[in-house]
């Protein structure tokens, strides 16, 4: 073993050596560390900037289905970066503008309620989703009529909402229930236009039913409680209660009053065009009811409304697809109840009105005319847009499919 190192001068020299390479050293690792932050920082931003471009771009070139995917995709992404990889944070149910927001939050639907300015707040989610819905278009001149079906309805567990066509408002405020009802005005408006536009699926998802009737009936022999019963019982999604023969306006044979039970589905019809045997499979023979006054259940109404064209706002032709909404079976989950029955009076009022406001140029009953010109001129419309949606979607099949020959007896 060689002698130990003991002149200063080489102690001193071997202790610089040491200090410059562990300098050397540190000042690597300090570098090395700073690309690796460097690089890091640059992947996250990368990745974020990638994403809220494809977001914004998305609507213009992967369409708005693949939008609200690829938004799902990336808020879960971006969230997991703070969390575990897993997948459990991904969701397919991301309801499209609330995809920043965390879940717990996020409230998809609402009602008809009135709210109370003062006082804490008072959660009545569960009374709520026992009640249901009468929504009606009014006029001024039914005021009376309006008056007695409203008080049949405001006696049970119903919430009301008023459809103005004629912008009257303020006279309706001597009635008891007016301040509890909501009234929304347009004018020259019809039940149609009112309902796509105020009645979102969203929105009345609390109400067990709505019923969307029009102005002109009677119902002194109609009780909602008791109608509601009958509807539950027989599994009834689409519905409408029987019109008295003797005193009603009737367009279709199915509508009037049976005396032989609770319910009927169907109508037999021998004689004339359209005729209906006890085979008959399709509307007006059997899963069809009247625009008069139809009672939806809240699913049935889910897919009616979604079916309601915004433009076409008489809505003619629907009559014949609610079926499609039925929720199962049409010919056992629509039907017309004949143990509650009202009496529709067939009052021409839209476009008849007073006479100051009628135009000289264009007198009462011209108005009039025009309207059911429109009528079937949108049902028409409505026909072609249901064949040319049936022959565009690939991946629908039609569960009515229409029979090749009239079926027989």
């Amino acid at each position: 073993m060689g002698p130990l190192v003991t002149d200063p001068s080489s102690r001193r020299l071997c202790f610089c050596s040491i200090s410059h390479a562990a300098a050397f050293l540190c000042f690597v690792f300090i570098l090395g560390t700073c690309f690796v932050v460097f690089d890091y920082k640059e992947k996250v931003s990368t990745g974020s900037s990638t994403d809220f471009v494809g977001i914004t771009r998305g609507t213009s070139e992967i369409g708005l289905p693949n939008l609200q995917a690829h938004q799902a995709d990336s808020w879960s992404h971006d969230t997991n970066l703070g969390t575990s990889g897993s997948n459990s944070c991904k969701s397919t149910c991301i309801s499209l503008g609330s995809e920043t927001l965390p879940k717990g939050i996020v409230c998809q639907t609402s009602d008809m309620e009135m709210v109370p300015l003062w006082g804490p707040p008072n959660g009545k989610e569960n009374n709520i989703l026992q009640k249901s819905l009468l929504a009606m278009p009014v006029g001024i001149k039914q005021k009376e009529i309006v008056n007695q079906i409203i008080i049949k309805f405001a006696s049970s567990d119903f919430t009301i909402i008023l459809f103005h066509y004629d912008g009257v408002v303020d006279e309706w405020k001597d009635l008891q229930w007016s301040g509890s009802a909501l009234h929304i005005s347009a004018i020259n408006q019809t039940k149609w236009w009112f309902a796509k536009r105020f009645l979102h699926p969203d929105i009345v998802a609390p109400y067990k039913y709505v019923f969307l009737w029009d102005e002109d009936l009677e119902v002194e022999n109609f009780h909602p409680e008791k109608y509601l019963t009958i509807v539950e019982r027989e599994g009834l999604e689409i519905s409408q209660p029987a019109l008295e023969p003797a005193k009603s306006r009737i367009h279709h044979q199915i509508t009037v009053r049976s005396r032989k039970g609770d319910v009927h589905r169907r109508m037999y019809k021998f004689n004339g065009g359209s005729k209906c045997y006890k085979n008959s499979s399709a509307p007006p023979c059997t899963g069809w009811v009247e625009l008069m006054a139809p009672v939806f259940s809240r699913a049935a109404w889910r897919c009616a409304w979604h079916m309601i064209q915004s433009d076409l706002i008489h809505a003619w032709g629907l009559d014949m697809k609610l079926g499609y909404c039925a929720q199962g079976d049409r010919s056992k989950n629509v039907g017309v109840v004949d143990s509650e029955y009202i009496v529709h009076k067939g009052l021409p009022t839209l476009g008849w009105f007073d006479d100051k406001t009628v135009s000289s140029e264009r007198p009462a009953a011209n108005n009039r005319y025009a309207v059911r010109q429109r009528s079937y001129v949108e049902s028409e419309i409505f026909r072609k847009r249901w064949q040319k949606a049936v022959s565009e979607d690939n991946c629908w099949s039609d569960p009515y499919p229409e029979p090749k020959t009239n079926p027989g007896r």
